[in-house]
């Protein structure tokens, strides 16, 4: 086998690519990129009844959004499937494996014993040794590993440590079913096998997993792939992680307004540490991703701070980008705004030169675009209750008096604007705040927004009086 790594990141597509499975992806990424090495995209598409044409889609798009390439094609199980038929053939050959008669009852009878005697279901090897002449007229059978009865099988995982089995407690599994298809584990073995695989990184549920095709690849005489099983992610509370902690799919994350890059930094930190580092640029991450910084307790999946973080890389984002980032997510947000992809140039640079403004309080795109509605809100403008409740008859009468001084202005930009409102209020022994919010609540709506005399350069002069005249009429 060769010394290069090869790591792979095998979903079922039985759904979308969720939160878990993100981290998994981007973990397997972080291995193959930090060493020079691959990382291929299987797609475990075996189980024909619940795998569909769209998951698959999903999780394409979402690992494209997440920024995590993979290397050469797609490998689709479901279409190796005669290639696992044939190893499993081999096995039979070689004395590896054999066809096993027990008939569904019989099955049940094991099963039924085992349940009433408190342990796991095990098949009980009744045909390890029969010769297929015995066999029971009518019964299809099932090609089952001739599996190790003594000693150990043993994982040195590189997050779990050494992990040993007794061989007694792993039974003969079944290789390939009575209609002839191959099993997942089976599938497994060859598929990471014929693909060159050296470094299996996945959830630790398939621990387990990892024993009993250690088992097929010792039977084959293939070399096994170093192991890594990563704890599942919980949610805050500690419990498992369901859809009210964020157990979502990744392209609900794209359409709540977190940023791919925001997204992955936090998905390393679910698990993986590196000192206190908290925030990780790409480059960052490959540079020191190693897989014995791997935690063995679930990680714990937080809100807050994904939102905190996001907030982090949206200020630090180039504006323009911002702009392109949020016309993207309008296909899915936008119609209940009124807005609707691609944006109008005028409407782009007006959200362009507000956005220095806008970025600095929002943590989510959705954010972003919600306190930039006034950019797009239509005439005459509508109060929320607060700046309903703050434009009182004493309020709209500075309005009135301050407007010829803004008709007259020169100049409109932040810096006259500015200017002109402090006169005014100096002039009138007030505060700036007694004529700022009142302005803020007839421009915006609202009573917060970003700097009011940012907003008023961006709105520009005919919008901006435009709107303080309609609020003045209906005083």
């Amino acid at each position: 086998m060769s010394s290069a790594v090869v790591t792979r990141f095998a979903p079922s597509p039985t759904g979308y690519l969720h939160i878990g499975g993100a981290r998994t992806a981007l973990f397997n990424w972080l291995y193959a990129r930090s060493r020079g090495g691959r990382m291929l995209l299987r797609i475990e598409d075996t189980d024909r009844e619940r795998s569909t044409q769209g998951a698959i889609d999903a999780i394409l798009d979402g690992m494209s959004w997440l920024g995590l390439d993979w290397d050469g094609d797609v490998v689709f199980q479901y279409a190796r499937a005669a290639r696992h038929r044939e190893v499993a053939e081999s096995l039979l050959a070689s004395g590896h494996a054999y066809r096993c008669y027990a008939t569904p009852e019989e099955l049940a009878q094991m099963r039924e014993r085992a349940r009433a005697a408190g342990r796991p279901l095990r098949y009980d090897g009744r045909w390890r040794d029969r010769d297929a002449s015995e066999a029971p007229a009518g019964v299809r059978p099932v090609i089952r590993l001739r599996a190790p009865t003594e000693g150990e099988t043993v994982v040195d995982d590189a997050v779990q440590g050494r992990v040993t089995w007794a061989n007694r407690d792993l039974d003969d599994l079944v290789l390939l079913r009575s209609d002839g298809n191959p099993t997942y584990m089976l599938a497994v073995v060859v598929d990471d096998h014929d693909m060159g695989v050296t470094q299996v990184i996945r959830g630790d549920d398939h621990l387990t997993n990892a024993a009993r095709q250690s088992q097929i690849f010792a039977a084959l005489g293939w070399e096994v792939p170093r192991m890594a099983h990563i704890p599942l992610i919980h949610g805050a509370d500690g419990a498992k992680l369901s859809k009210r902690h964020g157990a979502l799919g990744v392209d609900a994350y794209r359409d709540l307004g977190y940023l791919p890059a925001a997204l992955r930094n936090y998905l390393v930190r679910l698990g993986w540490s590196h000192g206190d580092q908290e925030v990780f640029s790409t480059e960052a991450m490959i540079a020191a991703f190693d897989l014995p910084a791997i935690g063995r307790s679930p990680a714990r999946f937080d809100f807050a701070k994904l939102e905190n973080l996001n907030g982090l890389y949206i200020r630090a984002a180039d504006d323009a980008a911002l702009v392109d980032a949020i016309e993207g997510i309008l296909p899915s947000v936008g119609a209940s705004r009124g807005l609707s992809a691609p944006l109008s140039m005028a409407l782009r640079e007006k959200l362009t030169a507000a956005m220095p403004g806008l970025k600095e309080r929002a943590k989510t795109l959705i954010e972003l675009l919600d306190s930039a509605y006034y950019l797009t809100a239509a005439r005459p403008l509508g109060l929320d209750d607060k700046a309903g409740a703050l434009l009182t008859e004493e309020a709209s009468g500075r309005l009135a008096a301050i407007l010829p001084a803004l008709e007259a202005l020169p100049a409109w930009d932040a810096a006259s604007t500015e200017a002109a409102v402090r006169h005014f209020a100096d002039a009138s022994g007030l505060k700036l705040g007694q004529v700022a919010q009142p302005l803020r609540a007839a421009l915006t709506g609202r009573t917060t927004s970003p700097p009011l005399f940012d907003v008023m350069a961006v709105l520009g002069r005919a919008e901006s009086l435009a709107r303080l005249t309609d609020r003045i009429a209906t005083a």
